[in-house]
């Protein structure tokens, strides 16, 4: 799903997911000295942000391009796919995931794999999007729709049995029951500003599962579907032509036994 579109996700959704990254390190604990482990680093964000506090930095993503991204600004990245992650049982003080959980399809093995490499008392902070939507996300989403994209069969699905509430109570839930304390969760709301074609640019890149439906489309639905944007796009453009497009996502947190 993110092989070959590094570039296209730094050009586009990277600057909206890095908004949650202070205080999802906040979250974990993270300062001067702290090992922190950032998983599903993507190009990096969260852990250049963990190494300017001061924390020793080691970072882990599924994808290649990703890895070297992350690499490429002085991070000690590796390869690696939960919950099967190369490093040591208690290696860490702390461990972020900065809207990771919701691209695995095993939510609660991913989060064993997470316990496993802190140290008991260390603390886990992670981000993922929220049942509630902002309007600002579902702009690209209803684009498709009006333009009659058709959703193909193979966009990746999570199995039903492996699903979870996506509220502040059902992140609480989720967490508790992979065996974290003091667990705490609650929403981020924000709006997003991006141009025009700098967040036109991540669905045509092919990034995430909104790109997998625009890049499965032929020529004249994309056509369509681009029409729609511009035509939408009005609706959340401010004087200048810029979007601020409202997004809503959760952060939880909690400490190891």
């Amino acid at each position: 799903m993110w092989q070959g579109r590094t570039e296209a996700y730094a050009g586009s959704f990277a600057r909206l997911c890095a908004h949650p990254v202070q205080a999802l390190l906040d979250a974990a604990g993270v300062g001067a000295g702290t090992r922190v482990l950032d998983v599903g680093t993507g190009t990096g964000t969260a852990a250049v942000a963990a190494r300017a506090r001061g924390a020793r930095v080691s970072a882990v993503d599924a994808d290649a391009g990703m890895v070297a991204a992350a690499r490429a600004r002085g991070i000690d990245a590796r390869t690696g796919v939960l919950p099967e992650l190369p490093y040591q049982d208690g290696e860490f003080d702390a461990v972020v995931g900065n809207f990771v959980l919701n691209h695995v399809g095993r939510p609660r093995p991913a989060l064993a794999g997470l316990h496993r490499v802190l140290r008991p008392g260390g603390r886990l902070a992670l981000t993922t999007w929220s049942e509630r939507r902002g309007a600002g996300q579902d702009l690209l989403g209803r684009a498709c729709a009006a333009g009659g994209a058709v959703i193909p069969a193979y966009i990746p699905r999570l199995d039903p049995a492996e699903d979870w509430t996506r509220t502040p109570e059902g992140f609480t839930q989720l967490l508790g029951g992979a065996g974290f304390l003091e667990v705490e969760a609650a929403e981020l709301a924000w709006d997003h500003r991006a141009g025009v074609e700098e967040w036109w640019s991540g669905a045509s890149g092919g990034v995430a599962t909104i790109g997998l439906v625009v890049t499965s489309q032929d020529a004249e639905t994309v056509v369509r579907i681009r029409r729609e944007y511009e035509r939408l796009c009005a609706e959340y453009a401010d004087a200048e032509g810029q979007l601020a497009l409202p997004h809503i996502a959760l952060l939880a947190s909690g400490r190891r036994t």
